[in-house]
Protein backbone atom coordinates (compact mmCIF):
# COMPACT_ATOMS: atom_id res chain seq x y z
CA UNK A 1 0.00 0.00 0.00
CA UNK A 2 1.40 3.39 -0.95
CA UNK A 3 2.18 6.02 1.67
CA UNK A 4 -0.43 8.34 0.18
CA UNK A 5 -3.14 5.68 0.54
CA UNK A 6 -2.08 5.07 4.16
CA UNK A 7 -2.42 8.78 4.95
CA UNK A 8 -5.76 8.87 3.12
CA UNK A 9 -6.96 6.00 5.34
CA UNK A 10 -5.79 7.88 8.45
CA UNK A 11 -7.59 11.03 7.23
CA UNK A 12 -10.81 9.13 6.47
CA UNK A 13 -10.74 7.25 9.75
CA UNK A 14 -10.30 10.47 11.72
CA UNK A 15 -13.52 11.85 10.19
CA UNK A 16 -15.64 8.93 11.42
CA UNK A 17 -17.83 9.37 14.48
CA UNK A 18 -16.78 7.34 17.52
CA UNK A 19 -13.39 6.42 15.96
CA UNK A 20 -12.17 9.96 15.25
CA UNK A 21 -8.51 10.64 15.97
CA UNK A 22 -8.58 8.29 18.97
CA UNK A 23 -8.47 5.51 16.42
CA UNK A 24 -6.67 7.15 13.51
CA UNK A 25 -3.49 8.10 15.40
CA UNK A 26 -2.71 4.57 16.67
CA UNK A 27 -3.82 3.18 13.30
CA UNK A 28 -1.41 5.43 11.38
CA UNK A 29 1.48 4.84 13.75
CA UNK A 30 0.74 1.11 13.62
CA UNK A 31 1.10 1.31 9.83
CA UNK A 32 4.67 2.60 10.35
CA UNK A 33 3.87 6.19 9.41
CA UNK A 34 5.75 8.94 11.28
CA UNK A 35 3.90 10.20 14.35
CA UNK A 36 3.90 13.96 13.66
CA UNK A 37 2.43 13.76 10.13
CA UNK A 38 -0.13 11.19 11.36
CA UNK A 39 -1.13 13.57 14.15
CA UNK A 40 -1.50 16.52 11.77
CA UNK A 41 -3.53 14.53 9.22
CA UNK A 42 -5.71 13.15 12.03
CA UNK A 43 -6.39 16.60 13.48
CA UNK A 44 -7.29 17.96 10.05
CA UNK A 45 -9.57 15.02 9.27
CA UNK A 46 -11.23 15.15 12.69
CA UNK A 47 -12.05 18.84 12.22
CA UNK A 48 -13.58 18.53 8.72
CA UNK A 49 -17.11 17.51 9.85
CA UNK A 50 -17.26 19.88 12.85
CA UNK A 51 -18.53 23.10 11.20
CA UNK A 52 -21.10 21.13 9.18
CA UNK A 53 -22.41 19.44 12.32
CA UNK A 54 -22.66 22.74 14.20
CA UNK A 55 -24.40 24.50 11.31
CA UNK A 56 -26.74 21.79 10.02
CA UNK A 57 -27.43 19.07 12.60
CA UNK A 58 -30.52 20.71 14.07
CA UNK A 59 -32.10 21.01 10.61
CA UNK A 60 -31.17 17.39 9.89
CA UNK A 61 -32.79 16.29 13.17
CA UNK A 62 -35.96 18.23 12.30
CA UNK A 63 -36.08 16.51 8.91
CA UNK A 64 -35.51 13.10 10.53
CA UNK A 65 -38.41 13.66 12.93
CA UNK A 66 -40.74 14.58 10.06
CA UNK A 67 -39.57 11.76 7.80
CA UNK A 68 -40.29 8.73 10.01
CA UNK A 69 -40.76 7.54 13.56
CA UNK A 70 -37.55 5.48 13.48
CA UNK A 71 -35.45 8.38 12.27
CA UNK A 72 -37.20 10.65 14.75
CA UNK A 73 -36.33 8.26 17.58
CA UNK A 74 -32.67 8.32 16.53
CA UNK A 75 -32.68 12.12 16.43
CA UNK A 76 -34.30 12.30 19.87
CA UNK A 77 -31.75 9.87 21.28
CA UNK A 78 -28.87 11.97 19.95
CA UNK A 79 -30.45 15.16 21.26
CA UNK A 80 -30.83 13.57 24.70
CA UNK A 81 -27.21 12.47 24.62
CA UNK A 82 -26.13 16.02 23.75
CA UNK A 83 -28.24 17.43 26.58
CA UNK A 84 -26.66 14.94 28.97
CA UNK A 85 -23.16 15.96 27.91
CA UNK A 86 -24.13 19.62 27.94
CA UNK A 87 -23.91 19.98 31.72
CA UNK A 88 -20.21 20.67 31.40
CA UNK A 89 -20.88 23.24 28.68
CA UNK A 90 -23.47 25.05 30.78
CA UNK A 91 -21.21 25.11 33.82
CA UNK A 92 -17.86 25.96 32.19
CA UNK A 93 -18.94 27.33 28.78
CA UNK A 94 -16.24 27.00 26.10
CA UNK A 95 -13.75 25.55 28.61
CA UNK A 96 -16.28 22.78 29.22
CA UNK A 97 -16.53 22.18 25.48
CA UNK A 98 -12.74 21.99 25.26
CA UNK A 99 -12.62 19.44 28.10
CA UNK A 100 -15.43 17.38 26.57
CA UNK A 101 -13.51 17.12 23.29
CA UNK A 102 -10.02 16.75 24.80
CA UNK A 103 -10.72 13.65 26.88
CA UNK A 104 -10.11 10.74 24.48
CA UNK A 105 -12.78 8.40 25.84
CA UNK A 106 -15.89 6.88 24.24
CA UNK A 107 -18.72 9.39 24.11
CA UNK A 108 -16.41 12.38 23.84
CA UNK A 109 -14.61 13.98 20.91
CA UNK A 110 -15.18 16.46 18.12
CA UNK A 111 -18.46 14.93 16.90
CA UNK A 112 -19.96 14.99 20.39
CA UNK A 113 -18.57 18.46 21.06
CA UNK A 114 -20.05 19.78 17.82
CA UNK A 115 -23.40 18.14 18.57
CA UNK A 116 -23.47 19.66 22.06
CA UNK A 117 -22.46 23.08 20.70
CA UNK A 118 -25.27 22.91 18.13
CA UNK A 119 -27.88 21.81 20.66
CA UNK A 120 -26.92 24.63 23.02
CA UNK A 121 -26.87 27.23 20.22
CA UNK A 122 -23.18 28.00 20.67
CA UNK A 123 -21.98 30.22 17.85
CA UNK A 124 -19.53 28.72 15.39
CA UNK A 125 -16.92 31.40 16.14
CA UNK A 126 -16.97 30.39 19.83
CA UNK A 127 -17.34 26.63 19.43
CA UNK A 128 -14.80 26.02 16.67
CA UNK A 129 -11.68 27.21 18.57
CA UNK A 130 -12.66 25.25 21.70
CA UNK A 131 -13.29 22.10 19.67
CA UNK A 132 -10.06 22.56 17.69
CA UNK A 133 -7.98 22.95 20.85
CA UNK A 134 -9.74 19.93 22.34
CA UNK A 135 -8.93 17.89 19.24
CA UNK A 136 -5.28 18.97 19.45
CA UNK A 137 -5.14 18.01 23.14
CA UNK A 138 -6.77 14.62 22.46
CA UNK A 139 -4.34 14.14 19.57
CA UNK A 140 -1.37 14.82 21.83
CA UNK A 141 -2.69 12.36 24.42
CA UNK A 142 -3.22 9.71 21.74
CA UNK A 143 0.24 10.43 20.32
CA UNK A 144 1.83 9.77 23.69
CA UNK A 145 -0.16 6.55 24.04
CA UNK A 146 0.67 5.47 20.47
CA UNK A 147 4.34 6.32 20.90
CA UNK A 148 4.40 4.20 24.04
CA UNK A 149 2.70 1.29 22.27
CA UNK A 150 4.59 1.37 19.00
CA UNK A 151 7.75 3.35 19.85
Amino acid sequence: MSTFIKYLCVFGMSMLPVVELRGSVPFGVGMDLPLIPVLLVSILGNMVPVPFIILFIRKIFEWMKKKSQKLGAIAQKLEARAAEKGDMLVKYETLGLFILVAIPLPGTGAWTGALVAAMFNLRLKNALPAIFLGVVAAGLIMSIVSWGLFG
